[in-house]
């Protein structure tokens, strides 16, 4: 008999269960507030931290997880309660994603607890990719990290920008060209520990959604950090360059070896709010009398609302299958991970408007939450890969062709 199971286990529902009472109790309620501040929100981290679910022991349980399943069940909950806040508390793990992809295992001992911190001295840590002339084209970096080799120090220089947490974290993880003439296979990702001279917070955005979250560029100006800060080793880089110079093959880029491992968990985030937006609307719609009777007697809206569900239940079998595929060693051998993110990602715009149009004028006013889940909505269509390229990873995967 097969052990396969759609069903979650006891310590999933008992976690899960656990971070949805965060999320209505305390993450929703605050979200508004934050949300109109456009700040980070310290006090809602805080109490994270205290709580436990904020902490390098919670979110190695969730990694560890043998399922894959586990964070994404945690990612979707705490969106549903507000998207933005939600990335303000995990968005170090983006940067946790970028050590545990690319270092070493002493490395990975040594930093990711100081992604985290402590319940009483809470940390902040940021993961940086795209530059002002590099977002989708990552094989473009103009960022630059060159060895002094007197000192085994390298020396990093250039600006990265769409940075969560950026500026603001007290480790920073950045991927950075160590041979532009090698293009993607040419990069590394360097850690660049608290207190580093030279790195500083560049302009900060103001963005249509997921507000709580701090975005802005990151600034690297001769900076200096230690020969071990380089993820994986300088030998292993050493090697990789050399293979790639060669024209051989090499080993997964630094930023795709994060992406991959991320995209599962930027799905569940647009799951958390796709899902908000229906259980919104159709409590609504139940409630709400036009002519009568419930909206909902009537099948224009009863059919949306069918709708509404099935793609967004749809969406989490993609999020959990790759996920699931990631923690298990399966290779995504049709771009199940760029599907799940891609597919996530848009099914939450779509059911955000749907849930506005089913409330009519009031989901276009503040007073009401779907106004605001469709602006945070709208980002997962374009960070970690825009649709355009999620696409492009399925269309070359599928054929085996270097479409353009």
């Amino acid at each position: 008999m097969s052990d396969y199971s759609l069903e979650l286990n006891e310590d999933q529902l008992q976690i899960q269960k656990w971070v949805h009472e965060f999320a209505e109790n305390v993450v929703r309620p605050a979200g508004p507030e934050w949300d109109e501040r456009e700040e980070t929100p310290w006090p809602i981290i805080e109490e994270a931290a205290k709580n436990g679910l904020y902490s390098f022991d919670f979110i190695a349980q969730c990694f560890s997880d043998p399922t894959g399943l586990l964070m994404c069940l945690v990612n979707e909950e705490m969106s549903w309660g507000d998207a933005g806040i939600a990335l303000a508390i995990f968005g170090s793990t983006l940067a946790v994603a970028g050590i545990f992809a690319n270092g070493t295992p002493e490395q990975i001992g040594e930093w990711i607890p100081q992604c985290f911190g402590t319940a009483d001295d809470v940390k902040l840590a940021a993961f940086g990719v795209s530059e002002p002339d590099a977002g989708s084209d990552v094989s473009s970096l103009k960022s630059r990290a060159v060895y002094d080799e007197a000192t085994d120090e390298w020396v990093l220089n250039g600006t990265k920008t769409w940075i969560t947490n950026g500026g603001i974290a007290n480790t920073h993880v950045l991927v950075l060209s160590v041979d532009p003439s090698l293009g993607s296979r040419g990069q590394a990702s360097f850690v660049v520990p608290e207190g580093t001279p030279g790195i500083s917070q560049g302009q900060k955005f103001k963005k249509m959604g997921i507000r709580a979250s701090h975005t802005a560029e990151v600034v690297l100006e001769d900076c200096r950090v230690p020969g071990r800060c380089l993820l994986g080793g300088k030998e292993k880089l050493d090697e990789r360059l050399a293979r790639a110079k060669e024209g051989k093959k090499t080993s997964t880029q630094a930023a795709m070896a994060t992406f991959e491992a991320s995209r599962p968990i930027v799905g569940a985030q647009a799951v958390g709010i796709a899902r908000a937006a229906y259980e919104f609307a159709l409590d609504y719609a139940k409630e709400r009398k036009q002519f009568g009777r419930a909206i909902i007697e009537n099948q224009a809206i009863a059919f949306k609302l069918a709708d509404m569900k099935m793609h967004t239940d749809a969406a989490r079998l993609l999020v959990h299958r790759a996920a699931n595929m990631a923690s298990t060693g399966k290779k995504f051998e049709n771009g199940e991970g760029s599907m799940s993110k891609l597919y996530a990602g848009e099914n939450a715009v779509w059911v955000t408007e749907q849930a506005i149009q089913i409330l009519g004028g009031y989901g276009y006013v503040r007073e009401y939450p779907v106004e605001q889940w469709h602006r945070d909505s709208k980002i997962y269509t374009i960070f970690e890969g825009t649709s355009e390229i999620q696409r492009l990873v399925i269309s070359r995967a599928i054929s085996g062709i270097h479409i353009n």
